[in-house]
């Protein structure tokens, strides 16, 4: 019946929610690895997810966090989140270390907001 599932929610196939790491005393003052453990569909988004791994900071372990995947990130690439990190494909810097007209996707409205603007594969 039409009404049996009337205001039900379609989530089940989804991934979770893309957001970018915490920001930290490491990525405030340097810069962290990570490891593109793989690149995934997710339903109802038009970017693929990016599943990223990093050493947890305190702990010995590891962190999987998910991130939109920008245009040209492959499986096994390093990616480099933090002040100190080099300008490249797939890395998350501030703003004030880019220069204009660099490309840019999942941007930051605020510092520590974990992505907000742009979420999107190859977004200016």
């Amino acid at each position: 019946y039409q009404r049996r599932v009337h205001g039900t929610a379609h989530s089940c196939k989804r991934k979770g929610a893309a957001k970018l790491r915490v920001l930290d005393y490491i990525e405030r003052k340097g810069y962290t690895r990570g490891v593109v453990r793989d690149i995934v569909h997710d339903s109802g988004r038009g970017a693929p997810l990016a599943l990223v791994q990093f050493r947890h900071a305190w702990k010995e372990k590891k962190v999987l966090h998910r991130m939109v995947a920008s245009e040209g990130m492959y499986t096994g690439q390093y990616v480099y989140f933090g002040a100190k990190a080099q300008l490249g494909l797939g890395n998350v810097l501030p703003v004030s270390n880019m220069p204009e007209g660099t490309i840019v996707c999942n941007m930051e409205s605020q510092a520590g907001d974990r992505g907000k603007l742009a979420k999107a594969s190859g977004c200016y």
